[in-house]
This record gives C-alpha cells, sequence and structure tokens, in this order.
C-alpha cells in the first residue's frame, strides 16, 4: 500500500496551496522540501502581492480589476505566446484566491505607492512573502501534512504515465517514497548554469540568481526525460534588472530596482538602448533583464537626477552620486565625454509638457532620438546625478511541462498522466511563453496549486 496519498516536491506558494487543499479533502499529505527550514518556500519567500482578478475595490485594492483586462495584459506581456484556454481558465479562478488565501490565515495589505502602480490590480501581503508563507505552513500542519527539510527528489519511478514512488536524498541517506499522487511544485531550474547556459550560452556566468541555490530543475529534468511533455525552452524566464552589487544568490526583492522610468538606462558604452518609457512600470519591468543580458558585460547604468529621488522604492545599495554626469561617470568607471554626449541629447530631445504621473502614461516624450523614450521624458539636469549598477537578475525558468486544466501533467504524446500534477514555476511556462506581469507568478502557483491538490486528492487512482 502507498505510504501517502499524496507526494508533493516543493516548499513554496504552489506546493503549499497544494497541500492544503489535498489535506482539506481529506488526503494524507508528504511535502518534501529541498531547502533547509530557514530557506523554506523558494521565491516565495521574497514575493510582494499577487495578481488576481476582482469586480469591485476592497480594503486593500483601490478599483475592480476585470477578468478581460487581466486577460488583455497578460496577451500583451507575452504577445500572445500564451495557452489561452489555460490562461482564460486561470484567471477566472484567481478572483476567488483572493477568499481562499486569506481562508488560510494569509493577511492583506494597502498597496505600497511609488512607481510600482499596483493598487487596483495586485493584492500586497500583509508581512510580505514570508509572513504569507509562514502562514501557509502554519495551516498545513494544523491539517496534518508532514513536512520535510532537506530532503530533495532524486529519483522518480514511473510505470508508463503513473507515478509510483520517489527517492528522496537527506541528511543521513536516502529513502524511497510510495504515494498514490504526486506533484511537482518545485520551482524552476535557475540556480543550474549550465542549464541556463543552453539557452543564454557564456551569458548566463553574469548573471546573478534572485532566489535561493535550491532550485536546480532535477524533478523537471527527471519528468521530461522520463516522457512527459515539455514546454518552453531554456531561454525564456523572469529576468528583471537587479542592482549589480546584489549577491550571487537570494538577493531577493530589495535588489530590485524600480526606478528605470524615472531616468534613461545605458550600457558600458554609455549608451541607451531601449524606450525606458515604454509602459506601466509592473507590465515592462521583466523586460529589463532580458535587455541587459544582450549588453556588453551584462552591464548596465540607470541614470537620474535629484528630483527623482523620492519616487521610488530604493535597492538594499544606496546609488552612487556625483554633483556632476563626468564625475558620475568617473564613478562608474563609464567614459566621461561619452555619458555626457548621451544625456546632453538627451535632454536636448525631451518635449514633455505634461505634469509627471507614473500611475499612466504620460505621453512625455523626446523627439528626434535614434530611441525615443516614449513615456515619462524628463531633462536629468538638476544636481546631484545618480545612478545605479544592475545586472540581470533570474527571477525563475519558464521552461518545464505541459499541463491540462485539471493540473495534471501531459505525456509527450497529449495524455494525461494518471497521477502525476504540476503546479508553479514548473509549469509557468503553460501561461508564460514569454515576458511577465506583476504578481502573476503567484497567480499560477496558487491557482494550479489548489487544482493540483484538489484533484490529486480526488481522483489519484
Amino acid at each position: 500500500m502507498p505510504q501517502w496519498d499524496v507526494l508533493i516536491a516543493g516548499g513554496g506558494n504552489a506546493a503549499l496551496c497544494a497541500a492544503i487543499a489535498a489535506a482539506r479533502r481529506g488526503a494524507s499529505v508528504l511535502v518534501a522540501e529541498a531547502a533547509p527550514k530557514f530557506y523554506r518556500g523558494g521565491n516565495t519567500r521574497h514575493t510582494r502581492n499577487m495578481r488576481c482578478a476582482h469586480d469591485h475595490a476592497t480594503g486593500t485594492l483601490t478599483g475592480p480589476y476585470p477578468e478581460s483586462e487581466f486577460f488583455d495584459d497578460l496577451m500583451r506581456v507575452t504577445d500572445g505566446n500564451t495557452d489561452q484556454a489555460l490562461a482564460r481558465m486561470m484567471i477566472a479562478r484567481s478572483g476567488d484566491m483572493l477568499g481562499w488565501i486569506q481562508e488560510q490565515g494569509v493577511g492583506f495589505q494597502p498597496s505600497l505607492g511609488g512607481t510600482i502602480s499596483l493598487g487596483r490590480t495586485n493584492s500586497f501581503f500583509l508581512g510580505g512573502g514570508r509572513s504569507m508563507l509562514n502562514a501557509l505552513y502554519r495551516t498545513a500542519q494544523s491539517l496534518g501534512v508532514e513536512v520535510r527539510y532537506e530532503h530533495e527528489v532524486t529519483g522518480l519511478t514511473l510505470d508508463g504515465d503513473r507515478f509510483h514512488s520517489a527517492t528522496l536524498r537527506h541528511p543521513t541517506g536516502e529513502e524511497d517514497i510510495t504515494a498514490r499522487a504526486f506533484i511537482a511544485a518545485c520551482g524552476g531550474f535557475q540556480a543550474d548554469f549550465d542549464w541556463l547556459k543552453q539557452g543564454w550560452g557564456n551569458k548566463a556566468d553574469n548573471f546573478l540568481i534572485r532566489g535561493t541555490p535550491y532550485n536546480r530543475g532535477t524533478v523537471t529534468r527527471m519528468l521530461i526525460d522520463q516522457g512527459l511533455m515539455q514546454i518552453g525552452d531554456a531561454s525564456q524566464c523572469h529576468a528583471v534588472a537587479i542592482d549589480a552589487r546584489a549577491p550571487r544568490y537570494d538577493g531577493g526583492i530589495i535588489t530590485r530596482l524600480d526606478c528605470v522610468v524615472l531616468g534613461v538606462v545605458v550600457n558600458t558604452h554609455a549608451r541607451r538602448f531601449y524606450d525606458e518609457g515604454e509602459d506601466i512600470w509592473p507590465k515592462r519591468y521583466a523586460i529589463w533583464g532580458r535587455l541587459v543580458a544582450d549588453q556588453p558585460d551584462q552591464k548596465a547604468f540607470i541614470i537620474f537626477d535629484a528630483p527623482n529621488i523620492p519616487r521610488f522604492m530604493p535597492s538594499l545599495y544606496p546609488p552612487v552620486s556625483a554633483d556632476s554626469i563626468a564625475e558620475l561617470a568617473v564613478k562608474l568607471g563609464l567614459d566621461a565625454d561619452a555619458l555626457g554626449r548621451t544625456i546632453a541629447e538627451f535632454n536636448a530631445a525631451v518635449v514633455g509638457g505634461k505634469p509627471f504621473d507614473t500611475s499612466e502614461q504620460d505621453g512625455n516624450t523626446t523627439k528626434g532620438l535614434a530611441i525615443e523614450k516614449t513615456n515619462w521624458a524628463q531633462r536629468i539636469e538638476q544636481a546631484p546625478f545618480y545612478a545605479y549598477p544592475v545586472r540581470p537578475g533570474i527571477t525563475f525558468t519558464y521552461l518545464g511541462v505541459k499541463v491540462d486544466k485539471q493540473a495534471r501533467a501531459l505525456m509527450a504524446d497529449g495524455r494525461p498522466a494518471q497521477n502525476i500534477y504540476a503546479a508553479g514555476e514548473i509549469m509557468a511556462g503553460n501561461i508564460l511563453g514569454q515576458g511577465y506581469a506583476a504578481g502573476i507568478g503567484m497567480t499560477i502557483g496558487a491557482v494550479f496549486g489548489r487544482i493540483a491538490g484538489e484533484e490529486a486528492a480526488t481522483h489519484a487512482p
């Protein structure tokens, strides 16, 4: 007889939503988290909010965010590269998650200000991602879910399309666990640099990993190698521009920079390379990691001036500052004449005219540049001048396994596996073929985690 009804690989948002949902259906559940207890939860530890459709304002949301608008936003950021049927289902289910998550002990708070601009669309966790995670763990364990830390799934035994058992490696040895159903909710492979290089080449050596070093994609690789359908490729991921001074791993949300729209971004040759004002920041911040990755040395600099310091949430690290652009260039290791020309040409091209407002596209643009700034263009002219050095920060990868609306993993021939489910980053590529919108990773994890838990508890053989 199986030792457990449901075995879950992973310990973050998706895994805990699955565990709670399965336990509430009466299943015995074992959660195997590869990380030590302090690092439990993967990227969930560093999150702040989730994006859910809703029909009216609440105590923490400033207005409605209908399903149609959510879908339009998703289509825009992914350029249509999404499974539309799955996406529509996820968005329809997301509205229920606001209440369901709170029933599991998670609290919400009003949106943060500045360039975040998410007060209407995203619900912010009271106390942040770690607080949200702790609440889910308390609820799961109160329901009888067993959690084992430093237990990594290193082997899977499948009989065709049916899961039989998993090998767990832990500090004192190995153990084989049988279960009626298996849920893969153990994140992406962003901490495996060899795998990243398959999509990015040697550029990946200069990437920083925003989360823990435990997301290596071990289960993803095993599932694909044993006949499950792959979705996505190794080059697609959630990649943002983060402070270049951040540690190699686990810098988290406090190393992200939200000030791109407030100035200009230049590469190591002191040249701009993309429109900093393309769209409202939450819909475009996740393109900047990829853009910086394509620059020399995978490094860039956000340049702005004194009036913009109070307009955004700063990084953990202080900005580099100087009383002149030339002095700033020297401190950044840039050619002073080149940076001076770039800033002077930009300033001369600013048209502007409308009140500065980052909550919506303001139409303040430049005119006559090879790369125009199409919104929020303002002259960089009031000392002191500031800069943040940035590198690509990889949050999670999109290559994973294909699923259906029941969160069942599909075999390579398209058949759903009998008792294998997937939720969270390991299947995010079904929704995110490319691009990102703030908070949608948590939506994917919560919605599909809940579905996977309910389905595994109810329908697994």
